[in-house]
């Protein structure tokens, strides 16, 4: 009994607000840069989930900032609070365009993750336990918790620049350099 008044409720409230948004034809595919993407409708364009409702027109048809998808132009607002996106992630949004961060209250798209840059404002992106990032790649060197800008790892394009990168200066007395 307790199920159907549920129902009934749930029924009735769709009535009064009308059905959830939806991105019936939103699917994910794999970017060049092997990040997570958006499949745009002529099925051959991948352009990366952090293009989606970014106010530029990626998709041939523009689809990627149709309004189903971007709440109506709400969205860019949000969008502009980086790093780590404040606010409940938007409900019209497809669940794998986007990655929570540490902080409940952010969030960030699903091709921030593991990419080496501090996206979240608090490493969570990053470093465990909220994600499991594979090692730095062979652009980057590790070191004991970064500065500023990155996390666990930066690109060697910073190493002997003469500012320091690293809490250890391992980026200026260590780093073999770009």
């Amino acid at each position: 009994m307790l199920l159907l008044t549920a129902l009934a409720a749930l029924i009735a409230l769709v009535a009064i607000l009308g059905p959830p948004p939806r991105t019936p034809g939103a699917q994910a595919c794999v970017t060049q840069t092997n990040r997570t993407g958006f499949l745009c409708d002529d099925r051959s364009s991948c352009i990366p989930a952090s293009s989606v409702c970014d106010g530029v027109r990626a998709c041939a048809h523009g689809e990627d900032e149709e309004e189903a998808l971007c709440l109506g132009g709400n969205f860019l607002e949000v969008k502009e609070l980086e790093p780590g996106l404040a606010g409940a992630v938007p409900q019209s949004l497809p669940g794998f365009l986007v990655a929570h961060c540490g902080d409940p209250a952010s969030w960030i798209y699903s091709d921030q993750m593991c990419d080496g840059i501090n996206n979240c404002g608090d490493c969570s992106d990053e470093l465990s336990p909220v994600t499991t990032c594979p090692p730095c790649g062979p652009g980057w060197w590790r070191c004991p918790s970064t500065v500023f800008r990155y996390c666990s790892c930066i690109p060697r394009s910073l190493c002997r620049d003469h500012v320091q990168h690293c809490f250890d200066w391992s980026d200026e007395y260590s780093c073999p350099g770009p």
